[in-house]
């Protein structure tokens, strides 16, 4: 993300500029924009004309630049596209005011925002822009017959590939040289800056001696090994949690909340320093005793737009951390940790003391 200015609107709103420099932008102006907000950016837009030469045609579209007033927001993630929908009130051509427009927001697309922010919002695209200067990343994880590849990004990891070639004795059985052959000529087909390469045993190791005779530039790109129980999700799960992905980027997102859950998940098994759910949490928060928030992302957005069942503000509860010094950390719906917290209701917090 990057932001080109930063002002005051109209009654009291906070104008922010910016441009999203790839998905992971688009997907966190996904969850910083709100119904109500204002939009405005370049576009085009069909034009009906009283012509008879372009009655026929349905009117041809022209460009234009339009403030919207934000009615719905969709992210598709795969069309590498965030749409913004909403009434047009203010516009390089008068006469399509009060109209309805949608803005394709897309990467490297300049747009400015009008809104009341909140401070997560602000923070959220804080990271963003922060993130800008961080290297991409693959984990490879790979054992015996089997071998996966995930990228990582800011709204959590995604399966890139997923390998299996028996190994071993048997009828069906093939040479380990064999998947390792296809894991590299996935990975050299990668367009990252730094590799992690995981998985149990010594299978990781001798797959880098191969990378390292047949694939060069695959085994240059190879900044670490790291042991894992297992592969997969749960190996990418224990790479982020011993902090490889930290020594190679400046920061993640992903990482922090896969510590963040394994820390309240071994608090709630034992009993101690825990709290899920909205009422006890909004309690904790009442006494001053939370010390980390973690709130899911997608239900965030439902509650704050009116489309959840919580009967508790859940920005009250935000502001009330806060003021008492405690931590608030967002999750993504789209990684695991997410979906852990979404178990538990979509808010939990890691408490300074036990509530009795």
């Amino acid at each position: 993300m990057r932001i080109s200015s930063r002002g005051r609107g109209e009654e009291g709103r906070e104008r922010i500029t910016l441009v999203p420099e790839n998905v992971d932008d688009l997907w966190h102006l996904s969850y910083v924009l709100e119904p109500g907000d204002l939009v405005s950016g370049d576009t085009t837009r069909r034009i009906q004309r009283d012509d008879d030469q372009m009655r026929d045609t349905g009117g041809e579209r022209e460009h234009l630049n339009v403030t919207i007033e934000v009615e719905d927001i969709e992210f598709a993630r795969f069309a590498n596209r965030l749409r913004v929908g909403g009434v047009i009130v203010s516009c390089s051509r008068e006469d399509q005011l009060g109209h309805h427009h949608t803005l394709n927001v897309e990467e490297r697309a300049e747009i400015t925002i009008e809104k009341h922010f909140k401070a997560d919002q602000i923070d959220r695209i804080e990271t963003a822009e922060q993130a800008a200067e961080n290297p991409d990343v693959a984990i490879a994880t790979v054992e015996e017959g089997a071998a996966y590849i995930h990228t990582v990004a800011q709204y959590g990891t995604e399966e890139y590939a997923s390998l299996t070639k028996p190994t071993g004795k048997g009828e069906y059985a093939r040479p380990r040289s064999e998947l390792f052959d296809e894991l590299g000529a996935a990975l050299s087909h990668l367009d990252v800056d730094a590799i992690i390469l995981a998985g149990p045993g010594f299978t990781k190791n001798d797959a880098l001696d191969y990378f390292e005779n047949n694939y060069a530039e695959v085994a240059e790109n190879i900044v670490t090994t790291v042991d894992t129980a297992g592969v997969g999700d749960r190996g990418v799960h224990e790479v982020l949690k011993r902090g490889a992905v930290d020594d190679v980027q400046k920061q993640t997102r992903i990482a922090e909340e896969a510590n963040l859950i394994d820390q309240l998940m071994e608090n709630i098994s034992t009993g101690a320093k825990a709290a899920y759910g909205i009422e006890q949490v909004a309690e904790a928060a009442e006494f001053g005793a939370i010390e980390q928030l973690l709130l899911l992302d997608s239900r965030l957005r439902a509650e704050r737009q009116s489309e959840g069942d919580w009967d508790i503000d859940v920005n009250d509860v935000i502001d009330s951390v806060e003021q008492k010094g405690g931590e608030v950390t967002v999750f993504s719906a789209e990684f695991q940790p997410g979906e852990q917290l979404r178990n538990l209701g979509g808010i939990a917090a890691i408490l300074r003391y036990r509530l009795q």
